[in-house]
């Protein structure tokens, strides 16, 4: 059964084979109450309400209790097809897929840009050419280069090196290996990466940045296979897989003369480019779950999930740090929920991002509409539960006095605390 019909709350079953929940209710209560019971029978799958007492404000509510999308029950059934269609999308891919490739397992996600680079790799992994891999800030550059290198069986280790983290004359000496003696402070001789990466592989990151004195040493290097420690005239053989990462435009500075031609090609026999996170959000659902379990496990935390609203948060974030955003998001979000076991939309701080308080309707009005667009009453949702929030922490969960600073009666922001679920893990004082 892939779309589960439902006419009474009372029908809710549990369905391994339910993409779908599609269910005609007569209210919020109804619809709410079907909500709760599918959190705990079936809490992954999405689901859909048909409201016979359709208003705007309570299709709002409903879909920040967790529902998928809260429709009028007289809309048009192809509209609703459709809408059908991308809710069992968006549940498939939220469930992970076995491959028996266990270096595609380090790649999260199932969108047709990720499958056809790990069927690139599964091509390339095993011969001796150079990748350049190239993509936005964040884009998981590192994590493919690692995935390429397991899947090589190459028997050396994979050696990492950020080519902007060390000035030009610590860099060289970090590559090649230096003699005792070959610069100040130097006591001892001394490997480089290359020679750490022997029978392995080596990430160079942020290619685009490396000196051009440099650059003419490590095009002799993919030429010759060898390598000369700083100091000496001696060469040194080395058998070593270059992995290359840039999120800049290389061809853009060949042309300005700040980066070599004749290494460019050198180093993009094979190249990877990795799509921002923006362009492959059918693959969010995936990543989000997978960053929340590793950092849990890190942390020696019982495992925490993503309540569905928590995660419409995050799709409509514009994402401009891709994947290490959403790592550091999640993060955060773990780290200020307490011991709830559930992630919700107020742990997150997306996708508003106020420069300085907002004091007035002007100040709200500088707010920026992504270009994906947005849930606008999960954003109105998202402001107050935030003012709400600062203004309980300024008082230490007094709640009369953050309805004073809020300049609302206590009651009405009782109220508004009840229907948002705002601050669930500060204490509150009935004073």
């Amino acid at each position: 059964m892939e779309v589960l019909w439902l006419t009474d709350v009372a029908d809710l079953i549990s369905d391994q084979g339910t993409e779908c929940l599609v269910a005609v209710v007569r209210n919020y209560d109804v619809a709410s109450e079907l909500l709760d019971l599918a959190e705990e029978s079936a809490p992954a799958v999405p689901i859909i309400l048909l409201l016979e007492e359709y208003a705007p404000s309570i299709a709002g509510r409903l879909r920040r209790a967790g529902a998928y999308d809260v429709l009028e029950a007289t809309i048009d059934r192809a509209e609703l097809d459709a809408i059908i269609g991308q809710a069992r999308q968006h549940f498939r891919a939220s469930i992970p897929r076995q491959d028996p490739r266990p270096w595609r397992r380090t790649l999260v996600g199932q969108c047709q840009a990720i499958e056809s680079l790990a069927d690139a790799i599964s091509l390339i992994a095993e011969r001796r050419s150079t990748i350049l891999i190239t993509g936005e800030t964040g884009t998981g550059k590192e994590v493919v280069a690692r995935a390429i290198h397991e899947a090589s069986g190459r028997k050396g280790p994979l050696v990492s090196l950020n080519c902007t983290a060390l000035p030009e004359t610590l860099l060289e000496a970090e590559l090649f290996g230096h003699t005792k003696g070959a610069f100040t402070g130097a006591q001892n001789a001394r490997a480089g990466r290359f020679e750490a990466a022997n029978k392995g592989s080596i990430f160079l990151d942020e290619i685009g940045d490396m000196p051009l004195d440099l650059q003419a040493k490590l095009l002799r290097v993919l030429q010759e296979r060898e390598i000369q420690r700083l100091g000496s005239s001696e060469t040194i053989p080395v058998d070593v897989r270059v992995i290359a990462a840039t999120n800049a435009d290389l061809l853009s500075k060949v042309e300005d003369g700040r980066f070599r031609e004749d290494l460019y090609f050198r180093l993009n026999v094979v190249p990877i480019h990795l799509p921002p996170l923006r362009e492959r959000l059918g693959d969010l659902p995936l990543l989000a779950t997978h960053f929340v379990k590793k950092l849990c496990a890190i942390e020696g935390l019982a495992d925490k999930h993503l309540t569905r609203s928590a995660m419409q948060r995050l799709e409509q974030h514009h994402w401009p740090g891709n994947i290490r955003e959403l790592e550091n998001t999640i993060e955060r979000a773990i780290a200020l929920c307490g011991r709830r076991d559930e992630l919700l939309p107020s742990d997150f701080m997306l996708p508003i991002q106020m420069r300085r308080p907002a004091t007035s309707l002007s100040d709200l009005a500088s707010l920026v509409l992504p270009d994906s667009g947005l849930d606008f009453e999960t954003i109105i949702a998202g402001i107050e539960r935030n003012m709400i929030e600062q203004a309980l922490r300024r008082t230490n969960g007094n709640k009369s006095a953050a309805a004073e600073l809020l300049r609302l009666k206590r009651t009405t922001l009782g109220a508004k605390m009840r229907t948002l679920g705002t601050m669930d893990n500060v204490r509150a004082i009935s004073a």
